[in-house]
């Protein structure tokens, strides 16, 4: 059984897709070990808890961010999470932190990266003007919305779209999309080499 470890600083739809999937058995063989939130107010701990998971807040504000990250790893280990699951977690990880798990940790941006990293994605998209956007689950490294990439699924942006309806397709997207790319990582059937997720034969 592989256990994974959801970070989450909002409501977490994202986190709640995964729980979902796992529960219809879409991601066997993988549980919840553990939620976490750097703020008390966020929603999805609400969630975690009336879902009978472990659900924990550490505190980011007033603190050094290396403590914080400490505070978090430490946390992760002790409930032996094999995969991190970033479902809207609104920090930045340290350079420490991602070599704790090389390779372990997951993020979902609405965008195919690399185009429109960082916040407001759908936003820089629709202003762009682009005809296509979608999402992107990668592998989480040194540099913000960086690491290889695992799934992505294209949306297109219709005439009718503003950012709102473009966000919500993508959204109904990031949910199947993640499911996928843990799938495949808990598979271990793949190789990363440079910036390329190549998928053992």
């Amino acid at each position: 059984m592989k256990s994974l470890g959801i970070l989450l600083s909002g409501r977490g739809s994202n986190f709640v897709a995964i729980a979902d999937s796992i529960d219809a058995g879409r991601i066997p063989g993988a549980r919840i070990a553990v939620v976490i939130s750097n703020k008390a107010d966020a929603p999805g701990i609400a969630t975690a808890r009336q879902r009978g998971l472990t659900a924990l807040v550490i505190p980011s504000k007033g603190k050094p961010h290396a403590e914080h990250d400490r505070e978090v790893v430490a946390a992760l280990k002790q409930h032996n999470v094999g995969l991190i699951c970033l479902a809207g977690y609104m920090r930045l990880l340290s350079p420490w932190f991602v070599q704790q798990f090389p390779h372990r940790i997951l993020n979902i941006h609405p965008s195919l990266l690399p185009a429109f990293p960082g916040l407001e994605a759908q936003e820089q998209a629709f202003a762009y003007g682009v005809k296509v956007s979608g999402c992107t689950v990668h592998f989480v490294d040194e540099e913000l919305d960086h690491g290889a990439i695992i799934v992505q699924k294209p949306v297109p942006v219709l005439d009718s779209d503003d950012e709102h309806t473009l966000a919500a397709r993508i959204l109904e997207q990031e949910h199947i999309a993640y499911t996928e790319a843990i799938n495949v990582v808990l598979g271990g059937n793949f190789a990363v080499a440079g910036r390329r997720l190549q998928k053992k034969k």
